[in-house]
């Protein structure tokens, strides 16, 4: 049932995504008059789902869901019309218009795509607000994993700033060292003010971990629910009790309770739960994996959020400001790959994209996402590759320096280069999903 709701979720999200984008290209093409011949939401090779007719353009849903098309009278795209392009230019095809007229029907996908984004965050900002732990509420300090500690990271670190600049939202300090490709890491240890210099090789590590983060904030916790034969709920150990000790080692915080467990695989230690007001000491058998089979929640009021409320009004500038931000991410996240060793590894397909929507539907999550996405559309289509509408705007700026068109023979063999290319790399991202199940 997880997969389904994630299946179903990616559906609908680029389903959404899909139709704004062409009909960025529909509208901008009608208002100069250019003849819309068929919109699609998902192709439609050799028959479709459902299909009608109005005015001038075929409306329809095709059965292949890999997104969706505007054909447009007189251009040169993914249907290679060929006949149609032997035919004499007709007053209402895309090829007789103006080029500053083209280029604004080719952009139309891309700036309706950051539009539909910018909408959404402006609408999640005055209905939800914003909530986070600032960098500087954390302040039991990081809990690191291997990857971290490797990096120079310590259990109990105060994250101060990521070379020299703070990052407000702790959440974002994973993020900002990835895309910042930061040198150093400012941390308070032991009351002293450190330096930390991140190793040659691990922001490539960081790209391609498996890991949903490196560090976390540390926190004191209580027992939320056990695994199936848990070793800690057939010992006595309760829902919403607090365990403070094994052995005579203390552990107020949940990676030292991970940590001490791990040393006594096979044994029995002897635990100090906190259960209410009374502390007891209760005999618990660690399993052959150094787990005893619990699950715990951060403690009620141990972190203050920080929260802010928004207006219609007062979101519209910081929905701008966060649609724009995730431009300015994901243009650097596609540098990386270039400048990171073995960052490719990390390109995902449908797989992918679906694992980062939940389990269970979440529409703040959904529409989290669905704005993500729809930045990563915009961006990527502008790329100046054939096939996307990056390249056709490519040849357009050609057309506009030197005053001349390319022919239609080399836009088509462009065609087909960039479909080749595109198909390639969809081929090889989904290949890296499968690649990583069998990891």
């Amino acid at each position: 049932m997880d997969i389904l709701s994630k299946v179903v979720q990616l559906i609908l999200s680029l389903s959404i995504l899909v139709i704004f984008h062409e009909f960025g290209h529909f509208i901008t093409a009608r208002i100069f008059k250019t003849r819309v011949e068929k919109f699609y939401l998902f192709f439609d090779p050799w028959f479709s789902i459902f299909k009608f007719k109005k005015g001038e353009t075929e409306y329809g849903i095709g059965w292949l869901p890999l997104g969706g098309y505007c054909k447009i009278s007189g251009m040169i795209d993914e249907s290679l019309d060929k006949e149609q392009m032997k035919l004499p230019p007709q007053p209402w095809e895309f090829r007789s218009k103006p080029a500053w007229q083209r280029l604004i029907i080719m952009l139309g996908g891309v700036t309706v795509n950051i539009l539909l984004a910018i909408g959404i965050y402006i609408v999640m900002l005055s209905v939800w607000g914003e909530q986070y732990l600032p960098t500087s509420e954390a302040k039991y300090g990081i809990a690191v994993d291997s990857l971290g500690y490797q990096m120079g990271l310590r259990n109990g670190d105060h994250i101060l700033s990521i070379d020299h600049r703070m990052v407000e939202d702790f959440v974002d300090i994973p993020k900002t060292i990835i895309l910042e490709e930061a040198k150093t890491i400012q941390v308070l240890r032991d009351g002293k003010t450190m330096n930390i210099e991140i190793p040659k090789g691990c922001i490539s590590k960081l790209i391609q971990y498996k890991s949903p983060t490196f560090i976390s904030a540390r926190f004191p916790y209580e027992i939320i629910q056990f695994s199936p034969g848990s070793m800690a709920k057939k010992a006595g150990i309760h829902i919403n009790d607090r365990i403070i000790g094994v052995n005579d080692t203390i552990v107020p915080f949940f990676d030292e309770l991970r940590s001490v467990i791990k040393k006594y695989k096979n044994q029995e230690v002897i635990l100090k739960v906190l259960r209410n007001k009374d502390t007891l000491n209760i005999a618990v058998k660690v399993s052959a994996q150094g787990m005893i089979g619990v699950q715990a929640k951060v403690l009620a009021n141990f972190f203050t959020l920080k929260e802010k409320s928004y207006t219609i009004i007062s979101a519209i500038p910081a929905g701008v400001s966060k649609a724009f931000e995730g431009v300015g991410n994901y243009i650097k996240s596609i540098k990386i790959l270039f400048s990171q060793e073995k960052a490719y590894e990390s390109v995902g397909g449908f797989i992918t994209i679906g694992n980062i929507f939940p389990a269970v539907l979440d529409w703040h999550a959904f529409w989290t996402l669905t704005a993500f996405l729809s930045v990563m559309l915009a961006v990527l289509n502008v790329l100046p590759i054939p096939a996307l509408d990056g390249g056709h705007v490519m040849f357009l700026f050609y057309e506009i320096i030197f005053r001349r068109k390319p022919s239609d023979k080399f836009m088509e063999y462009a065609q087909v280069v960039g479909m080749v290319f595109i198909f390639g790399l969809l081929i090889f991202s989904n290949m890296n999903d499968i690649i990583k199940l069998f990891r």
